[in-house]
């Protein structure tokens, strides 16, 4: 812990009260204990401070921060791995938050100007949530909220109803399909855990990463599959896939909101709901 008096070459007001962050790439970076200007490089920081009220402290957001509708209103800085560093120091913010597309060189150019710079990344488990909550937490000074909110997603996870693992019915999420390949989601993955925590079984639970062939996909031939709003029309409607059991027999979960899987957030918790509901109807 440090405390010291810094000021930023871009022109912002002297900080008095200032504390050493050590974040997710093991970067020590001095970070304001009650930052005022927060800019957001990260879809799922965005979403994790709106979810601990401290969305009055954003002043940029990417374009991909879209949830809640909420973030639209906030300044919209452009892409994450074409970082548009110019504007994002133009805002004139008194904390960064990344996650891990920012290219380094990028990163290191804001932490060149003075202003901090800290990542919290998504994770391979989904307990590393609750750890991302809490570390956001700290950096918006919501503490107590943060906790608030990692005891209510415990709390409603251990209100599931649970599947007996002879029932469980066999999953497949659907990330991408088609003539450029196949992808989902592996056993290395939150998600998996998801699928697992909901009361399915993951077909690509054995692989690692997100690469998986339409011939395993065909031979497993899941119980229920699980496709974002925008793929659901066309993978329900493309061979080889309209010969799937779970296609003809209508047991598709569509997300209306991809960041409900995609993304490590608190809004997984929805996702794991709407799972094990359909999951336990499964015939």
């Amino acid at each position: 812990m440090a405390s010291f008096c810094s000021c930023n070459s871009n022109g912002s007001s002297c900080e008095s009260d200032t504390t050493t962050f050590v974040d997710d790439y093991g970067e020590s970076v001095f970070v304001p204990t009650h930052p005022q200007r927060i800019v957001s490089v990260s879809p799922a920081v965005t979403q994790i401070i709106f979810d601990l009220g401290a969305q009055d402290l954003l002043v940029g957001r990417t374009e991909y921060c879209t949830h809640p509708a909420e973030a639209l209103q906030i300044e919209n800085i452009g892409g994450i791995s074409n970082l548009n560093i110019e504007k994002v120091l133009s805002l004139n913010p008194d904390l960064v938050i990344s996650g891990s597309m920012v290219p380094k060189s990028a990163a290191d150019q804001i932490r060149n100007m003075d202003v901090p710079f800290v990542s919290v990344i998504e994770k391979e488990h989904f307990s590393n949530l609750y750890d991302n909550i809490m570390r956001i937490g700290v950096l918006t000074n919501r503490q107590e909220q943060a906790q608030h909110l990692c005891d209510s997603i415990q709390k409603q996870i251990a209100n599931l109803t649970p599947i007996d693992t002879a029932n469980r019915p066999t999953v497949y999420y659907v990330i991408g399909y088609g003539k450029g390949g196949n992808f989902t989601a592996g056993g290395n993955t939150f998600i998996d855990e998801i699928i697992s925590m909901a009361g399915g079984s993951n077909i690509a639970h054995d692989i690692e990463g997100w690469s998986y062939s339409l011939e395993a996909l065909m031979s497993a031939d899941p119980d229920w599959i699980i496709v974002r709003k925008e793929d659901y029309q066309g993978f329900s409607t493309t061979a080889p896939y309209t010969k799937l059991t779970a296609v003809k027999n209508g047991n598709l979960v569509v997300l209306e909101e991809s960041s409900m899987l995609d993304l490590q957030v608190p809004q997984n918790i929805e996702a794991i709901k709407l799972l094990n509901k359909k999951f336990c109807n499964h015939k």
